[in-house]
């Protein structure tokens, strides 16, 4: 893409046609907000029956969205399925393209995703999510956006349905790299919850008491709100896969020894999610790391006080 190719060339005058590649979780979460919100949505996934509850909301099938639709998303596993999937399509993309890709990846392959749409004169938006798919699904998710800045103010449509804050964070590898900031952040926030969870039932403290006294502490977090609850009552239906953190978890570590950077706590979090693995666990919530703790559910789990508060 030469420096005159620019947003300004992509044509954003029917924006309620919209396409969607990969239908997961995340996938599933973007494609039933825009459905609702009054979009058309045209879908592909590599598995049919998995985008069927997209097609029974009123999305329709295409096997060329980069051809069908000006803008289209991507929500695909990681950066190697990513790049396997649209390098297939990129040949029949059409000029003045507009790809927002919200996988977490690599830097590095958002740059070459980059590269390859700005030879087909189209553009592309590294555009990772913060937030579950439920979050996601309800707009409440956090949004990091790198790539061409006029690209990214004629998707404020967009923006404005998927999420409940939006950040631009510069080139198309900041996003990416500034996800895997929050994933980290993010990721022993919820293991340093499990682990305090494991050694307040260990204690002798209710688990449930001991997640409501937290909660009003200086210790709270957003991981208390979303995955205490799914935690200590053991409800590990997926909201964000733990396998999927842990990839993203190898990703970070991957990133930091390219830079000479030792990250003690992220390695020790990624024995843990190991163990969780071989546990059996990959394909649950990500909550369910506080089984590697030993922890087992409390059937009448409540967050009700039983503890006197002044």
């Amino acid at each position: 893409m030469t420096s005159s190719q620019s947003s300004e060339e992509i044509n954003v005058e029917q924006p309620h046609h919209v396409g969607l590649i990969g239908t997961g979780l995340l996938g599933k979460a973007v494609g039933a907000r825009l459905i609702e919100h009054g979009f058309s949505v045209s879908i592909w996934n590599r598995s049919v029956d998995e985008a069927q509850p997209l097609l029974d909301l009123g999305a329709s099938w295409s096997e060329n969205l980069l051809e069908d639709c000006e803008r289209i998303f991507v929500c695909l596993f990681n950066s190697e399925i990513t790049l396997g999937v649209l390098s297939r399509m990129i040949p029949s993309c059409g000029p003045g393209r507009l790809v927002i890709d919200m996988t977490t990846g690599t830097p590095g392959d958002a740059d070459r995703l980059s590269e390859l749409f700005n030879a087909q004169q189209s553009l592309y938006l590294a555009a990772p999510v913060s937030g579950s798919s439920q979050q996601t699904r309800d707009g409440q998710a956090m949004i990091m956006v790198g790539g061409d800045r006029r690209a990214y103010l004629a998707c404020e449509d967009l923006w404005r349905v998927l999420a409940r804050s939006v950040h631009f964070t510069g080139d198309c590898g900041s996003a990416s790299r500034m996800k895997l900031v929050t994933n980290l952040v993010l990721g022993l926030n919820r293991a340093a919850l499990a682990e305090g969870l494991a050694f307040a039932d260990s204690l002798g403290i209710y688990a449930a008491d001991a997640l409501c006294v937290l909660m009003d502490s200086a210790a709270a977090s957003a991981v208390m709100q979303a995955k205490g609850e799914k935690m200590i009552r053991s409800d590990f239906t997926v909201q964000a896969r733990l396998a999927q953190h842990h990839k993203d978890v190898r990703i970070i570590l991957d990133e930091a020894a390219s830079v000479s950077l030792k990250l003690p706590l992220t390695e020790t979090h990624s024995q843990i999610l190991q163990v969780a693995e071989e546990m059996g666990l990959s394909d649950l919530d990500n909550s369910s790391i506080i089984r590697t703790y030993g922890f087992k559910s409390v059937a009448d789990a409540t967050t009700k006080d039983k503890f006197d508060v002044q």
